[in-house]
């Protein structure tokens, strides 16, 4: 028995790892070689240099104005000394001109993100920038404070907080509002107030309707694979410089503290909805499947400011994010944008969002939004309209351009969303993945054709011969595409490792979007030195995990059912919730894993009876089934083996999963 219900507890416990792997940080093993940007790479930049308005300066005016001060370090530390959040590695991008390593539109951009301190927006409307990758608002009531988006992680909201507190009086927060259900505007809560003054009443936490499900639910089914990609997308192991990771477009990067959740205790449904919270009235207008799932803009007429959320941003955002996520709308997007102008636009002096900078002045605001709004729907239009002539989704990512009036604005450059991709993401929402064209219909997988495609182009030499011609003309994406194929045939072929790295590292200090920019040196490093292994210990958030719903966890686990294994095995078992009364029926049949609510089988092989609470601490390892079993806080009635078979088709994600090689 108690090797058996050590099996279970093993098994149990790999869920853990698999959920939120948010606080896994790769690194490095030995240094990134990286190569000088060739004469094509310097040519390439110094074009953008002439093509773009680089003399005006208006934003750097705008990031600046209303500096209150900030910390004394650029570092902040978790409580064991860990550096979770670090701006002095980014000193070099004090130097004026940009290196010919990186793009000078991105440069400029992350200039501006360098930006850091708390900031008076308007008259008792602050914000604390620089310390993650969103901003901290906090509006001053008549005895407390409103927090809006308190950041990513504890740690840099703690700081935040305090950097407000160095400069103005210390009022107690009396309420917290999430603008959406993205982490990176909540994760941090738990920096500013306490669980248990929300429980108790004495903070409130205001959040979209919907806000809850969709916070947890974009993270766990995809959540291994997103994770994994993600490094890619920001670059988190790149060390920061010239020829590494220089900004995220969207801000700095993620920080790399805690992420906690408390439930929101008020929830706003509709627009034209308003709270009056100590003193402050707030309007909401309800943006929906627009930026985030969930999410609003508020609107304060006392100060005739605008908080536009994620909605509006000096960067053109994503319509898909290449970490992974379902698709946005950019037809829902440009609506609520232009509502937006349609309710605000006359009444407003100062809009200020979540990330970046504010803009002042009713004609700027307008024409902002009106940008913005188009922008989003040129997309939309121009990317149907060639669908609809049968241009398949990569022929549509490469001709949508964006009009001049529209391209030649610094608030719709490709920093963190693109023009190429988010035309794709359109396809992809309309259409689908397939072309049309039967040869797309079923293509064999990556590693079968690309030993084809190196048999039929005459052998790897010969291949690799070909794209040193190419990569010394500067033909740099060809080069990737066709090496990719030598190098899925034939992994050990270094030449082929580096000659794709090359490639993908001057496409990289070309690209003007900082997310691209990560993606291809990332890829360029593991090419060169191979998967980073996870430093320390994978954890999940323990937050995120409570929040989940039953259904939620039960669905998370079937998908981590391997279905090949649990081909002809037909499993019933019980699971009792003692403290919530809670029962379910559990099965596995045709290699699916199925779940019923309020049942239970009469012919069960065995019934687990054991809070969600502890599983829960299992997952995490505050405690083990062992010791539950041990302590009678649960129990295993009929055949234990019933669940360890159950447990041994589950599947452990492994977070360091090969992207760039088979």
């Amino acid at each position: 028995m108690q090797r058996k219900t050590a099996a279970i507890h093993a098994a149990i416990s790999l869920l853990a790892g698999s959920l939120f792997p948010i606080s896994a940080m790769a690194a490095p093993t030995e240094t990134i070689a990286t190569n000088d940007a060739t004469a094509a790479t310097r040519d390439a930049n110094a074009d953008v240099l002439k093509r773009l308005p680089f003399a005006n300066r208006q934003d750097f005016e705008d990031a600046q104005r209303g500096w209150v001060g900030s910390l004394d370090s650029g570092e902040i530390r978790n409580a064991d000394g860990r550096v979770v959040w670090n701006l002095d590695a980014y000193a070099f991008l004090r130097d004026d001109a940009s290196p010919a390593s990186v793009n000078p539109s991105l440069w400029r951009q992350a200039q501006l993100n360098l930006k850091h301190g708390l900031f008076k927006v308007t008259d008792r409307i602050y914000q604390v920038r620089g310390f993650d990758l969103s901003n901290m608002t906090i509006v001053e009531g008549d005895s407390g404070l409103i927090v809006i988006d308190p950041l990513l992680t504890a740690e840099t909201a703690r700081a935040a907080i305090d950097v407000y507190y160095k400069y103005r009086p210390k009022k107690p927060i009396i309420a917290v509002i999430y603008s959406h259900s993205h982490v990176d505007h909540f994760g941090g809560v738990k920096g500013v107030v306490s669980q248990d003054d929300v429980k108790a009443g004495k903070v409130k936490i205001y959040a979209p309707e919907g806000f809850m499900e969709e916070a947890i639910s974009e993270n766990i089914f995809a959540g291994n694979a997103m994770s994994r990609r993600a490094q890619y997308m920001y670059g988190a192991l790149l060390p920061k410089g010239p020829q590494g990771q220089v900004d995220a477009g969207l801000g700095k990067t993620v920080s790399l503290g805690t992420i906690t959740l408390i439930p929101p205790t008020d929830l706003i449904g509709k627009t034209g909805e308003t709270r009056t919270i100590d003193g402050v009235r707030i309007e909401f207008q309800m943006a929906p499947g627009s930026e985030a799932p969930a999410e609003m803009l508020m609107y304060f007429p006392q100060w005739r400011a605008l908080c536009a959320a994620e909605d509006a941003t000096h960067n053109l955002h994503n319509l898909y994010t290449i970490r992974g996520a379902q698709v946005r709308d950019a037809n829902q997007w440009w609506r609520a944008l232009d509502e937006t102008i349609d309710r605000y636009g006359n009444r407003t002096d100062v809009i200020f969002a979540q990330h970046h900078w504010p803009k002042w002045g009713q004609q700027n605001i307008t024409g902002f939004l009106s940008r913005q709004r188009d922008a989003y729907k040129f997309i939309h239009d121009q990317t149907l309209r060639l669908a609809n002539q049968g241009y398949t989704m990569t022929e549509v990512g490469e001709r949508v351009k964006l009009p001049p009036s529209l391209a030649s604005q610094w608030d719709l450059r490709d920093y963190y969303g693109t023009v190429n991709h988010n035309a794709k993401a359109v396809y992809q929402r309309y259409l689908g993945w397939y072309s049309g064209d039967p040869a797309d219909l079923h293509p064999l997988p990556p590693e079968e054709s690309a030993q084809r495609y190196v048999q039929y182009m005459g052998g790897a030499d010969k291949i690799l011969a070909q794209a040193s011609k190419s990569y010394a003309q500067g033909d740099y994406r060809w080069v990737a595409q066709v090496v990719k194929h030598v190098v899925y045939a034939d992994p050990s072929n270094q030449a082929a490792r580096k000659l794709e790295a090359d490639a993908l590292e001057q496409l990289g200090y070309q690209t003007e979007a900082a997310s691209w920019r990560s993606a291809y040196l990332v890829g360029a490093y593991e090419l060169r030195n191979g998967v980073p292994k996870l430093q320390g210990t994978q954890t999940a958030s323990p937050d995120m995990i409570g929040a989940m719903t039953d259904t939620m966890f039960l669905d998370f686990l079937a998908v981590r059912l391997n279905g090949e294994r649990a081909a002809g095995h037909d499993l019933k078992f019980n699971w009792v919730q003692p403290d919530t009364g809670k029962r379910y029926a559990l099965s596995v049949e045709n290699g699916v894993f199925l779940y019923k609510p309020e049942r239970q089988f009469d012919d069960a092989g065995a019934t687990l009876t054991m809070s969600r609470s502890a599983l829960i601490g299992s997952l995490l390892g505050q405690t083990t089934l062992p010791a539950e079993l041990s302590a009678g806080r649960a129990k295993v009635d009929g055949d234990p083996a019933v669940l360890k078979s159950w447990m041994g088709m589950l599947d452990k994600f492994d977070p360091q999963f090969n992207i760039v090689t088979p």
